[in-house]
């Protein structure tokens, strides 16, 4: 199937880049009729928090449940200041104006808790709750926040002498597209140079990349109109996609290359690659896929949908690697081999003037289109193409007086050395995970520039930490003294409760049958002393205070849903873990026909993984360099372990794949379980090298971008990926096979009439590539 695929692709490829066109255009076009709607909020199914939203929902209006965001402002003449009562309620209407806004004023009859009351800035700070409707997408609310501020700068307010106007909330932020993916890029275009020494082969590989991946960012804009696709899901699709996609088109081009070097004509070479790379290439991101639908199973929307964004990217990417490569191929014939020495110079020039002048994003775009563009021109045989000028390959080193063989041989010369040696390396780099805690961050994570931030700075200034993270005891109960007075009692002793900085009376709704009462903790959202409050209040003082009432009081509010959604998926990750690594250890014996080699692989894994972890709670949570990384403390959002899991691996299970299937092929072959390894490593270690090199690039060109959980994938990924390439393929992995010998390849008689044989690699006898039987 993969050799027949391979060559009608080689033979037909207008007609293959004809239906890539087509298809990017209708998926363009349909994605700009419908339009971007990026929204969902998480929350756990059934949870205290939920069910107290309903409550307060029902019974006091939605602003009374849900804040989308503030209006902060500060006046050193005092908030009750005529002229600034005038200006700011003006502002309120105007903001009210926009259609689906409702806004809590502190100026209205039960709006008095939103004007600061203790403390140096009592009558100096008050704030205005804003709601933007349950229907709200991200991108919508992120315009509504636009239209804020420029409302207040409209006003003039923030020009008056004395006054401050912020916005706050995350959900009314400005969200920047990304600026950093083009870094990555022009990174990814030196690499690819350097490893497959021809600037015709790069922008190929470059190329059919980018059209897997523009493809699967109209997918996701329809998608989100279908299912709940969180705001950054696009960018993380942009992430992996370029990624994974400059690796599989450089895995089939180096296959390609490698049998057009042994003679084959370039149908045949690419009928070979397909049927070789491509089928590593199909297995590795069917296997990314999987994991990433994986998240479907955890039962929230919001994760679903995340997952299935970038398993869409990945599977498009896929199919462009397989189809489009190979057509591409077609085209260029001989050229892909040529190496134009004026045309690296040319991009290298680009690439450092670009780097000199900044990293917008429409510059780095704009100057990477233009290398393209070079570099394309010197790909076609025109008379007189200054840009085209072939360079005499050096002849290829036997694969045995390669530095590759020999670092392999020195590592599986004291294997016992390196590979407690790897692995301590690697529990080092996880230990910080033993102390991971999972949580939200909240908006004092943005930057101090932003007026969200500034929102939350003037909370925190004014009524303390614990403001910007109320929490809201909702009680649905009769209007009898009985209920009153128990209410009355309730709410003392939540005001007596340790982490509690205040709490409010009961207030009772129009028709007095529902009560709610404000708790403001002594600590910020994202503190865990506001978690132990949570849990001791749902746990111990609110039981305690009602026992005997028959009244049920549920603790809701945003920092509530955090706590409920991060206890909810922490639950839910041993789950997926083990779903992931029992599917990936049968994969894995199909393949290899072997017991130790895929436990092996899931151990390490967990290792390069858990190292990755590792670094991301030092960093994120720590806040070690947090002065580099532009970060600071916080907890680890409770989504994150999953999806960097589904994605690394995945990921990791490809060079897995590419290294022990090369090194079985060898043992196969000679039967030497020594010299099989180093062979192996010697032959897929510069593509590996490059491909893990190409990723590390990629991803960690996102540590760049403001956002704080594009930060933390961008960091998790490059960690794990160099870690993986390095530490475990290149030290780890040929001692610990050195070690085992011939038992790697074990498999019980039974087992292996049981067991399907999978292959994903073919085998070139007499000219032909056919699939070595079992």
């Amino acid at each position: 199937m993969y050799s027949s695929l391979g060559r009608w692709c080689y033979r037909h490829p207008w007609r293959v880049l004809s239906a890539w066109l087509l298809i990017l255009v209708m998926a363009a076009g349909a994605a700009a009729s419908l339009g971007a709607a990026y929204g969902g909020t998480p929350a756990a199914p059934d949870a205290e928090s939920s069910r107290g939203a309903d409550i307060l929902d029902e019974h006091f209006g939605r602003i009374g449940a849900v804040i989308s965001g503030r209006i902060v402002f500060r006046a050193d003449q005092g908030v009750d200041d005529p002229e600034v009562r005038s200006a700011v309620t003006g502002l309120f209407e105007r903001v009210e104006a926009i259609e689906g806004v409702t806004v809590g004023s502190p100026y209205d009859p039960d709006g008095g808790h939103r004007i600061a009351a203790q403390g140096p800035e009592a009558g100096l700070i008050a704030y205005a709750d804003i709601d933007t409707g349950a229907d709200t997408a991200a991108n919508e609310a992120s315009d509504i926040g636009a239209e804020i501020n420029r409302l207040i700068e409209v006003s003039g307010l923030r020009a008056s002498e004395g006054m401050q106007v912020e916005v706050g909330g995350a959900w009314l932020s400005e969200r920047e597209p990304p600026q950093s993916e083009a870094i990555g890029l022009a990174f990814a275009v030196f690499v690819l140079i350097l490893a497959v020494g021809s600037v015709v082969a790069m922008g190929l590989t470059v190329a059919s990349a980018l059209a897997g991946v523009a493809v699967g960012a109209a997918a996701i804009v329809m998608l989100s109109n279908v299912v709940t696709v969180p705001e950054f899901a696009p960018t993380i699709g942009l992430m992996i996609g370029i990624g994974v996609g400059i690796d599989y088109a450089l895995f089939i081009i180096t296959r390609y290359r490698e049998w057009i070097s042994r003679g084959l004509t370039g149908e045949d070479a690419a009928a070979a690659a397909l049927d070789s790379a491509g089928r590593a290439v199909i297995f590795a991101g069917a296997t990314v896929v999987v994991s990433l639908l994986g998240l479907l199973l955890i039962g929230l929307p919001f994760v679903a949908g995340l997952g299935l964004a970038a398993a869409t990217t990945v599977a498009l990417v896929m199919a462009g690697s397989v189809t489009l490569l190979p057509a591409a191929l077609g085209l260029l014939g001989d050229r892909i081999t040529t190496t134009l020495l004026r045309g690296v110079t040319a991009s290298a020039l680009i690439g450092v003037g670009l780097l000199g002048f900044g990293t917008g994003l429409r510059a780095l775009l704009v100057g990477f289109l233009a290398a393209v563009i070079v570099l394309a021109a010197g790909a076609f045989r025109f008379p007189a193409n200054p840009l085209r000028r072939e360079v005499r390959r050096r002849d290829a080193k036997p694969l045995r007086e390669t530095g590759w063989y020999r670092l392999s041989r020195v590592v599986q010369s004291r294997p016992w050395l390196f590979a407690i040696g790897g692995t301590v390396v690697l529990l080092v780099l996880a230990a910080p995970v033993l102390s991971l805690r999972l949580g939200f961050s909240d908006e004092g994570n943005f930057g101090q520039d932003t007026t969200t931030r500034k929102a939350y700075d003037l909370i925190s200034e004014g009524f303390g930490p614990g403001a910007n993270g109320l929490l809201i005891v909702a009680v649905e109960a009769s209007p009898g003294p009985d209920d009153i007075e128990a209410l009355r009692s309730l709410s003392t002793a939540l005001g007596e409760t340790e982490g509690v900085a205040l709490a409010s009376p009961p207030i009772a709704n129009l028709t007095v049958d529902a009560f709610l009462i404000r708790v403001q903790p002594a600590t910020g959202p994202q503190d865990a002393a506001t978690e132990d409050l949570v849990h001791r209040l749902r746990d111990e003082v609110i039981p305690q205070a009602l026992d005997g009432t028959g009244l049920e009081a549920l603790v809701a509010g945003q920092v509530a849903f955090d706590i409920d959604i991060s206890d909810y998926l922490a639950g839910r990750i041993p789950i997926f873990f083990a779903a992931v690594l029992g599917a990936s250890f049968l994969l894995l014996m199909a393949v290899f026909r072997s017991l130790v080699v895929p436990l092996k692989a899931v151990v390490m894994n967990m290792l390069s993984i858990g190292a990755a972890y590792g670094v991301a709670v030092a960093v994120f949570q720590w806040g070690w360099l947090g002065g580099v990384f532009g970060v600071e403390p916080a907890p680890i959002e409770p989504f994150i372990p999953m999806m960097l899991f589904a994605i690394l691996f995945g990921l990791s299970m490809d060079y897995e794949v590419f290294l022990l299937s090369r090194m079985k092929e060898e043992y196969e072959r000679t039967g030497d379980a020594v010299n099989s390894v180093a062979d192996g490593l010697a032959a897929t270690a510069r593509v590996i090298t490059a491909a893990a090199a190409i990723m590390v690039v990629v991803f960690g060109s996102f540590v760049l971008e403001d956002n704080r959980v594009i930060r933390l994938f961008g960091l998790g990924l490059a960690t794990a990926i160099a870690i993986d390439a390095t530490v475990v393929r290149m030290l780890i992995v040929p001692s610990t096979m050195e070690l085992l010998g011939a038992r790697n390849w074990w498999l019980p008689r039974w087992l292996d009439r049981i067991v399907p044989n999978l292959r994903v690699e073919g085998e070139l006898v007499e000219g032909e590539l056919v699939e070595r039987k079992p």
